[in-house]
């Protein structure tokens, strides 16, 4: 594979930060589809087939928001998702919560009640206030800034099943400075009354999405999906204005040299990243989901690239297959090592369900702060100050650079490059403790031996050295063909054709059901009733583990 031996331009790179500083850019919005036509202008000078779509997605745009206590009104804001009221608002009497943790719920009377939250307002908060009953939710500020947020627990727009789950409470935020002031006074016993006041315009409306193809490889080949979100919260220059330039401008450098490439890119611009959580590429997913699982090869988000002091470029989320890739671009670009954390529930990982390896998201990241946060990206992430002010040309660069060679790897290496030991070794680990925890509650040794046998079809893959052209497009084939059982194992329920909620989801969450068994304790009387579900969780991760192995065996006895 040759070696791409182009660098991103720093002038180009500002270019288009200058560009996205101009305008806020909500979904849905004329500010935002203005944009996205700059966005497809470049593509098209770069030699891309481009495709503007429009499509319909439920949106959340919050506006003016009122706190009042006691007769003073507090600096507030409101948040996507959340309930809206009356110009009289909604009035409850204040009750402490903590940061909102379930353990922070128990045994608290909380219904009819608005709950004072430490930190920024997140969907499980909002889930479990809703479930409990409240009224309102008042979250106080890690500092003196006021974090936009969007508080939908659904992942993507909700269809009639999932409405339901939509926060039912009034959601607003104040900074730290008077939320502390508030939690000394119920921490002295007095009963404090608020009123929350909330305009937040929520509803079905057209969003656009932006798709750029190049497919040297032939119009049904594979390809590698490149993504990040273009919609902003305020003028969103680093979240998300600094990926769209890393984005543009890894798309021009590697234009440049297609006919290296073993397979297609496809680009996409999403909105409904921030106002419908993760709406445009959920929208996609489903639209598209047939061509999608039978033609992407791998996923590759970025989001918030280029920060100022964005120094830390350990911690970004991998699938573990694509570990390897992910640490060895890292440290040759960067000089760090990488930690491979896992992903998050988060950054339009809506592809999984299909079953395609993905990485990144957020790429750099700032060093860790005595304030507690929600995420590493800056103090002025989410705020009116995410100006281009807090874009560090350099960061920028390395950034690009580390995008740029990633994707050059995954469209140029003759075999691509997932490593499915990496992948056996945390599954294996997984299996193991459940093994202990189970006791002999139910048998899972044919998990034992598929995960044995997953460690030596990808080590003999790995071992296969040169191969014939079309060795490697069959051998290629069949770990696409694994993957689409393999990573819906590794990051989703089970099901492949609804999302997950978006609620922070435990490792591995198609195991649960094995864990809840092996968390009772022996001689429980529940125990049957577990084990049944056990009993069918386990084959469906024996079925899958199965078909992967065939994959995988087939692209080495062929």
């Amino acid at each position: 594979m040759a070696e791409l031996a182009l660098k991103p331009d720093r002038e180009r790179l500002m270019a288009h930060i200058t560009e996205f500083a101009r305008r806020v850019k909500l979904s849905g919005t004329p500010e935002e589809l203005e944009s996205f036509r700059y966005l497809q202008a470049q593509m098209d000078s770069y030699g891309y087939r481009t495709q503007l779509l429009s499509h319909d997605a439920y949106i959340s745009l919050p506006g003016a928001a009122k706190v009042e206590i006691d007769g003073k009104s507090f600096r507030c804001i409101t948040h996507s998702m959340s309930v809206p009221t009356s110009a009289a608002g909604v009035t409850g009497v204040l009750v402490y919560v903590g940061e909102g943790s379930k353990a922070d719920f128990a045994g608290k009377d909380v219904a009819g009640k608005i709950l004072l939250v430490d930190g920024i307002a997140t969907e499980e908060v909002a889930a479990l206030a809703s479930a409990a009953g409240a009224l309102g939710q008042l979250h106080v500020s890690p500092n003196e800034h006021l974090y936009e947020m969007c508080v939908s627990p659904v992942w993507g727009s909700p269809s009639q099943h999932t409405l339901i789950n939509l926060p039912t409470t009034v959601i607003c935020t104040i900074a730290k400075e008077d939320g502390d002031r508030l939690r000394m006074r119920l921490a002295n016993g007095e009963k404090v009354q608020a009123t929350l006041t909330a305009e937040v315009d929520t509803g079905w409306r057209k969003t656009p999405l932006l798709v750029a193809e190049l497919q040297p490889t032939g119009e049904d080949a594979p390809f590698v999906l490149f993504s990040g979100h273009h919609d902003t919260w305020h003028f969103g220059v680093m979240d998300n204005g600094g990926a769209n330039a890393t984005m543009l401008e890894a798309a021009r450098l590697l234009a440049l040299h297609a006919a290296d490439w073993r397979r297609g890119l496809r680009i996409c611009f999403w909105s409904g990243h921030s106002h419908g959580r993760y709406s445009g590429s959920a929208w996609y997913v489903d639209e598209y989901f047939d061509d999608l699982d039978r033609r992407c090869a791998v996923h590759v988000n970025v989001d918030s690239t280029g920060g100022e002091g964005a120094t830390v470029l350990t911690n970004s989320g991998v699938i573990d297959e694509l570990r390897p890739l992910a640490s060895d671009v890292i440290e040759r670009v960067a000089g760090q090592k990488h930690a491979g954390r896992r992903h998050g529930r988060a950054a339009d990982q809506s592809f999984w369900g299909v079953g395609i390896p993905s990485m990144f998201g957020s790429l750099s990241h700032q060093p860790p702060g005595p304030v507690k946060m929600l995420t590493a990206l800056g103090w002025w992430w989410h705020t009116p100050h995410d100006t281009a002010a807090h874009i560090d040309p350099d960061n920028l660069i390395r950034d690009t650079q580390i995008a740029l060679e990633v994707l050059w790897r995954l469209l140029a290496s003759p075999v691509l490059p997932l490593d499915y030991t990496v992948y056996a070794a945390a599954l294996g680990e997984q299996i193991a403790r459940l093994q202990t925890g189970l006791g002999g509650r139910i048998d899972i040794s044919v998990l034992v031996k598929a995960v044995d046998e997953l460690n030596a079809n990808a080590k003999a893959i790995l071992e296969a050295g040169h191969v014939s052209v079309d060795r490697a497009e069959h051998i290629n084939a069949s770990m696409m063909r694994a993957a689409r059982h393999l990573v819906p194992l590794n990051y989703t329920s089970g099901e492949r054709f609804h999302h997950d909620s978006a609620l922070p989801h435990p490792a591995w969450p198609s195991l649960e059901g094995l864990r809840a068994l092996a968390s009772l304790p022996k001689g429980a009387p529940e125990t049957a009733f577990y084990a049944v579900h056990a009993r069918q969780v386990r084959n469906r991760v024996a079925h899958a583990l199965r078909e992967a192995n065939a994959a995988l065996g087939s692209a080495l006895n062929d």
